[in-house]
């Protein structure tokens, strides 16, 4: 039988995830595997040892995919007011090109002072500004691309053309995993749809394939082809797997540089474990009454995000390292991409996630989980305090100057770092680009963003790139 159609037939289709660290215990692989040099094959995700004590032990990074404006949401800008509906001379550089001229579209949402640290929230947002003394604000975040592919490549790899490792393939490269029932990084899409690129925003890129996301559902099966075959139990489906494995691993043993294959010999011993674990780990329905009501799963506009807020809860409190939640997936307003009625868009994103998102801070810090989870915010860019058209409220993409925010595990709560002048459209104070809060995540997890290194193609490849970046030390504890 041709084993690629066996093992689609087994319903093994893991080719990119996790090494279960089976493999390198049950000693098959030690006495038959070694690389050229004697040194014998290693499962890739094994925990490892941080390069210093670590701040935080797993990421959350929500991602409003779209482009959220940052003069509506978090960085108040009075005189956008007074401005509302004027012509004046500001240069922009969104999808439209450059300009240097624009109406001024005033933010259609009051802004007051939360928290003992008086941060400015809009009233977009009225459950997160509770929380307002977790949260570290980042107002002059600053991004090479106005364009949606090259600027969510960026921030999630670093890099604006596709190819390059992205971040939680790079917290598994230097970490490990924790839970080698569960993957290291996981992805949750918008039922909407997935962002521009694709799988690209989550790939491994360069490095092994072991180090991809795995994406998981909130709704239906959470991982596809993860149940065995009807009729099959799982005494036959190990004898199946551990003969394959024998197989696998022969081959795998002069061939100890074919990454994708070692990836694929692990990546059905994983999903065979995860056929006993994962249904646990993300049966968020065995959770209380009270916690589901909490995250807004009984309201049918938050129920969604939600149900990935709590999946992501009770994945870190499992040891998944990475895990990435997406709001917003497909085109126009199914993102947060306002180019036409900037109020009916925002509206609408902010009610789905504005409930889940200070949920999720709040079910961490009570059970002692936000201080070891490190939250993130954002977007791709921000979006311009001028009009995009002649009519209309919709705002051009704004990569020069937009908020982000974190919260949790190493972060200093209560802050704003950075500004923008005083339309919001351009980081004038503290500007940090993207590779500061790749540094700053990768630093508070215990790794050395300029030291974090896989060599490819002749060079030692980073996550911040060749030139050496600073984290964001104003934000940090």
């Amino acid at each position: 039988m041709n084993r690629r159609n066996f093992l689609r037939d087994m319903g093994a289709g893991f080719t990119s995830l996790a090494l279960a660290d089976m493999l390198s215990k049950d000693g098959f692989l030690n006495s038959t595997a070694h690389a050229a040099d004697g040194s014998a094959w290693q499962n890739p995700l094994l925990e490892k040892a941080p390069m210093f004590a670590p701040k935080a032990k797993s990421v959350i990074f929500l991602f409003m995919y779209g482009g959220p404006s940052q003069v509506d949401t978090f960085d108040y800008k009075p005189l956008l007011y007074k401005l509302d509906g004027k012509t004046i001379p500001v240069k922009t550089h969104g999808r439209g090109g450059h300009k240097n001229t624009g109406r001024v579209v005033g933010p259609k949402w009051n802004f007051k002072q939360h928290g003992k640290s008086g941060q400015w929230v809009s009233e977009l947002f009225p459950h997160l500004a509770k929380h307002v003394d977790d949260i570290a604000f980042i107002k002059s975040m600053q991004a090479d691309s106005p364009i949606h592919g090259s600027a969510m490549l960026q921030m999630n790899s670093g890099q604006i053309i596709s190819g390059s490792p992205t971040m939680g393939s790079w917290v598994n490269y230097g970490l490990g995993t924790v839970n080698q029932n569960l993957p290291g990084y996981v992805v949750m899409l918008d039922s909407k749809g997935g962002p521009i690129s694709g799988a690209k925003n989550w790939t491994s890129g360069y490095m092994p394939a072991s180090y991809q996301g795995t994406m998981m559902r909130s709704k239906g099966a959470p991982i596809l082809d993860l149940n065995p075959q009807k009729g099959m139990t799982r005494d036959q489906q190990g004898l199946m797997l551990d003969t394959l494995k024998q197989y696998n691993s022969q081959h795998l043993a002069d061939r100890i540089d074919n990454t994708n294959l070692s990836a694929r010999v692990a990546s059905y011993e994983l999903a065979f474990n995860m056929q006993k674990h994962a249904p646990e780990a993300v049966d968020w329905q065995s959770e209380s009454k009270a916690t589901k009501e909490m995250y807004g799963i009984n309201d049918n506009y938050t129920q969604e995000f939600g149900t990935k807020c709590l999946m992501a809860r009770r994945m870190v409190e499992r040891g998944v390292r990475f895990v990435q939640l997406y709001s917003g997936g497909g085109h126009n307003d199914d993102n947060w991409d306002a180019h036409g009625d900037l109020v009916k868009n925002h509206t609408h994103h902010c009610r789905r996630t504005d409930l889940p998102i200070a949920s999720l801070l709040k079910d961490l810090k009570q059970r002692g989980l936000l201080d070891e989870t490190l939250v993130v915010w954002g977007g791709e860019f921000g979006r311009q305090p001028t009009a995009e058209y002649a009519k209309g409220t919709g705002r051009d993409h704004n990569a020069k100057g937009f908020t982000m925010w974190m919260a949790g595990g190493g972060i200093k709560g209560g802050v704003s770092v950075g500004q923008t002048d005083e339309l919001g459209n351009e980081a004038v104070e503290n500007p940090y680009h993207v590779n500061s809060l790749h540094a700053t995540i990768l630093q508070l997890m215990g790794l050395d963003p300029n030291a974090l290194s896989y060599f490819y193609g002749g060079l030692d490849r980073k996550l911040v790139g060749v030139e050496h970046t600073k984290p964001i030390h104003q934000i940090m504890a």
